[in-house]
């Protein structure tokens, strides 16, 4: 994997880069659509390529292990054959899964042990078993084994576990050092910077990641629990220290005002399931403000979804129609909306990237930040 910075803006940290893999180029800033099981949710491949613009989606280690399995996905010749998306593809490492399951899962130094939200098995994930999940799942980017504490942890928690996240680092590091992609093309690996909100082990994580030299580095263990502007202020800690000349991703964020903080902060790559799963729920972002379409207010407006939106959904459907659809429980309502917002999401990274370049970037940002905190 190869990047290159091609702009940063005045006045921000913001840059504009291109990010090169096998399959294909990523302009940055960028957004990426999760696509936790090889498929973002209620949308096809063609959309997600043709209107939507996505240049990269995310599967999950831990759900795509589980189902269908790796012996599936290696016989199919790799995710990218699996499920027809032929553009880059980043794999989480399952770390923040099994974290979340709490009860479910034991953590050693041996690596974190779990059982099936599917069917209770037993399972055991290494830093060394994850990398070579990952090979075979055939991610462009694959990220290491960690563990994310929560926001709330005490310092004590969060330093054991950011020793015990190090030390799996170097394993997985070992692990990826020593093996070769399953299909013939190069693939990336990540490590992630943990810490929780403690400035002192954010910045000992951000130098123990960069000392590595990897392809890119990932900042994760945030919007977990803690306040928004403590999240800001662990990414500045942390990307003073991370290289300029490798991509910065910063995991599980957020609302679009949150990515274009981070953006102004120096991030150049997010994920989040909030465009998706907050549009099955009738939520609608977009560059004017926030829509709840559930609501009463929309039942005879026939204007379109939003008249200069990007996608073809904004102008072929009326607010009226889809509040229709949501209230009476169809299933396109949920496609409509999750269509929408991810459109608006790769619409904004773009502009953002447009206006990086062009130089006024910290000017529209400001405006940007207001407009898309309103509610309609």
């Amino acid at each position: 994997m190869d990047f290159v910075l091609q702009s940063t803006a005045s006045g921000s940290n913001a840059r504009a880069g291109l990010i090169t893999t096998d399959h294909g180029v990523i302009e940055t800033p960028i957004f990426m659509p999760v696509g936790t099981l090889g498929s973002v949710k209620s949308v096809h491949q063609h959309e997600l390529r043709d209107d939507i613009k996505a240049q990269i989606i995310l599967g999950n280690t831990y759900h795509l292990y589980l189902r269908p399995g790796i012996d599936i996905l290696e016989k199919a010749g790799g995710l990218h054959k699996f499920n027809g998306w032929e553009r880059p593809i980043l794999t989480d490492s399952g770390g923040f899964q099994v974290f979340s399951l709490a009860a479910n899962r034991k953590l050693t130094e041996e690596g974190a042990w779990f059982r099936s939200h599917i069917d209770g098995s037993k399972h055991l994930f290494t830093p060394e078993s994850v990398v070579d999940i990952e090979r075979s799942i055939g991610a462009d980017i694959m990220m290491a084994l960690d563990e994310c504490p929560p926001g709330t942890a005490d310092i004590d928690y969060a330093r054991k576990s950011l020793r015990l996240t190090q030390r799996w680092l170097e394993r997985g590091w070992k692990r990826y050092k020593e093996t070769e992609g399953r299909y013939g093309y190069r693939q990336a690996y990540f490590p992630i910077v943990q810490g929780v909100v403690y400035p002192e082990l954010r910045r000992d994580a951000a130098k123990h990641v960069a000392d590595l030299g990897a392809d890119g580095n990932a900042i994760g263990g945030l919007a977990v629990g803690e306040p928004t502007e403590v999240m800001y202020d662990m990414i500045e800690v942390v990307n003073e220290i991370l290289p300029a000349d490798k991509p910065r991703y910063l995991m599980g964020v957020g609302t679009p005002a949150n990515i274009l903080e981070a953006i102004d902060r120096g991030v150049d790559m997010m994920d989040c399931v909030m465009p998706t799963r907050n549009g099955r729920n009738g939520m609608l972002f977009t560059a004017h403000g926030i829509m709840n379409m559930r609501n009463r207010k929309w039942a005879d407006d026939f204007s379109p979804i939003q008249e200069d939106g990007p996608s073809y959904v904004d102008r072929t459907y009326t607010k009226a129609y889809l509040r229709h659809l949501f209230i009476s429980d169809e299933i396109l309502a949920m496609q409509i909306a999750s269509i929408h917002n991810l459109a608006f999401y790769l619409w904004l990274v773009g502009e953002a990237r447009r206006h990086i370049i062009a130089g006024d970037f910290k000017v529209w940002k400001t405006e940007m930040v207001e407009r898309v905190t309103r509610r309609l």
